[in-house]
């Protein structure tokens, strides 16, 4: 079995890809009963978390492969492989799914290419494929017409979603690992210095930069006026969107993994295994110690949040109130993963050691091999 271990956020984009926040119609909700509707068994499931629109699920494998499921029942629809290995966490949007690869050169040069391909919805075929020097690292983000991603060698990268073509590549001197996030004309990217990065979205002109000491990994939350994010050293900031000054920054007890806005509130994941909720005046309402270590962005529901803390077997949901515990979803296989769950229709869907599990309502719920 291979296990690739890492500390990555996923998700979110069109982001919002992990820490989507319901409608109050929503036909799913945390705190009630929910149980195993279909399960996906894969032993080779890797730390990206998977893409979804709102008919599939995309799962990246070990070995180069994605495979498209139906999110209603879990059945395979389609399987494509890239060859090498996948490098980055998918996305999809209405059009296609962008997959990130890379490659390892012959003999003993060991050097890494990269590539990013869009895939067919309806049959995984190449629609298109821009290779790259060095592969893209941490997750896709997608927005106005553009894919974006940072890649291992420091370039944050624009490309053009429906051609691929590069829009443009600018460099910086250190690693990105994490997920562009696009907002109001910028994009903001957090590097292994420690740096977070505005960029201009239509140049990539960089806007201003701040400095922490520690590798910004997470997704930022943006609201109007301030950026929210996390670092390696153990803070929680808050930077002006202008002009990226330090508005306040809050102290955790170890690595800040992910922050999720959920209305004005913060919902903070870090590494010391807790779980801490803010305002946005950095103010610390409530923190709740959690199974494990919590590298993935939760995903946030009305006024409840689904955690998969690591080396645990249960995925555990908080109410936003008060961070009191209202359920947990039982994995049975470890959770070694730091794929983020997403929620697909009326299912929230986990990735585990050993495949995928979907969760839905008794009622609606038939639990399949």
């Amino acid at each position: 079995m291979l296990v690739i271990v890492c500390l990555m956020i996923a998700t979110a984009p069109a982001l919002a890809i992990h820490a989507k926040h319901a409608s109050a119609a929503s036909d799913v909700l945390l705190s009630q009963p929910l149980t195993v509707r279909w399960r996906y068994q894969s032993n080779v499931t890797l730390n990206l978390t998977p893409a979804f629109d709102k008919e599939r699920v995309y799962l990246p494998l070990a070995g180069g492969t994605i495979v498209a499921l139906t999110a209603r029942d879990g059945k395979l629809f389609w399987r494509s492989d890239m060859g090498g290995e996948l490098s980055a966490s998918p996305i999809a949007d209405e059009s296609a799914i962008y997959v990130a690869s890379e490659t390892t050169g012959p003999g003993n040069e060991q050097r890494r290419s990269g590539a990013l391909r869009a895939l067919s919805r309806e049959s995984g075929v190449t629609q298109w494929m821009t290779p790259l020097v060095t592969p893209l690292r941490g997750a896709l983000a997608i927005g106005g017409g553009k894919v974006f991603a940072g890649g291992v060698d420091g370039r944050a990268y624009a490309f053009d979603k429906h051609t691929g073509g590069v829009l443009w590549s600018i460099p910086f001197p250190s690693p990105f690992n994490g997920q562009p996030v696009m907002q109001a004309g910028r994009v903001f990217f957090g590097s292994e210095d420690g740096s977070l990065l505005a960029l201009e979205e239509t140049t990539g002109r960089l806007l201003w930069r701040f400095r922490t000491k520690g590798p910004v990994r997470g997704p930022v939350a943006v609201d109007r006026e301030y950026v929210y994010f996390g670092s390696g050293d153990g803070y929680v900031y808050a930077v002006s969107a202008d002009k990226g000054r330090l508005k306040w920054r809050k102290r955790t007890g170890a690595g800040v993994e992910a922050v999720t806005l959920t209305g004005d509130m913060l919902l903070v994941s870090s590494l010391d295994n807790f779980a801490y909720f803010l305002n946005n005046r950095g103010t610390m309402l409530w923190k709740k110690q959690l199974p494990g270590r919590i590298s993935s962005q939760p995903l946030t529901i009305e006024e409840a949040a689904l955690f998969t803390p690591l080396s645990s077997s249960v995925a555990v949901v908080l109410s936003l109130k008060d961070g009191k515990q209202l359920n947990s979803l039982p994995t049975e296989d470890e959770l070694t993963s730091s794929a983020s769950p997403i929620r697909v229709g009326d299912a929230i869907i986990v990735t585990t050691e050993h495949g995928l599990l979907a969760f839905a309502h008794p009622s609606t719920s038939a639990a399949k091999p």
